[in-house]
């Protein structure tokens, strides 16, 4: 019990912040800025911060079906993943620790490296669970869009349907939605445009 109350305090932020105040900037861009900056390489993060309400509901339901079909059900863990997850893993003889939901991933582009270790692991867990607790699941999804990767420098969905699209992530058709939502899994691989 030690251990857990001196992990929680370790790693917990205060997140009532988010409730209304959006994040300047995620532990995920200044992880990228520091990697470009080793590689004596220019960064800048490009970001346009947008409301739920303005982001295309294409856009949610791609986003959702490709990375967290069960979001609206679970309570920040999707167990029957995580297991799966676990079971590759072993079969593979290696540990990737897949099966994260959205609240998993926006705890890790919030606040921790992206480096795969058990420790992190933990502090994600610990922060998934109060994130669940302290925001509502509308808020949690508004966040994710607006911070995660889509690109080279390109954080949040907005940011990302302008770059490619020229337009706002409202106006995006459901082609362009699904195209964006594909590349979540590398999107510094992958481009929706297939450029």
């Amino acid at each position: 019990i030690i251990l857990l109350t001196f992990l929680y305090f370790l790693f917990m932020p205060d997140l009532s912040k988010l409730k209304k105040g959006n994040p300047k900037k995620t532990a995920f861009m200044e992880y990228r800025e520091k990697e470009a900056r080793e590689k004596g390489k220019k960064y800048r993060v490009h970001q346009v911060w947008v409301p739920f309400s303005k982001i295309s509901p294409y856009l949610v339901k791609a986003v959702l079906i490709a990375e967290d079909d069960k979001f609206w059900k679970h309570e920040g863990f999707d167990f029957e993943a995580i297991q799966k997850a676990i079971e590759k893993d072993i079969q593979a003889k290696k540990f990737k620790f897949g099966g994260s939901t959205v609240t998993q991933q926006l705890a890790k582009n919030l606040y921790l490296s992206p480096e795969k270790s058990f420790i992190r692991k933990v502090g994600e867990a610990l922060i998934t669970w109060r994130m669940e607790k302290v925001l509502s699941k509308r808020r949690i999804l508004e966040l994710y869009l607006n911070v995660v990767e889509w690109g080279d420098g390109i954080f949040g969905v907005e940011a990302a349907s302008r770059h490619y699209y020229g337009k706002p992530s409202s106006e995006l058709a459901p082609e362009e939605a699904t195209r964006l939502a594909s590349v979540l899994p590398n999107p510094r691989k992958y481009n929706p445009v297939g450029d």
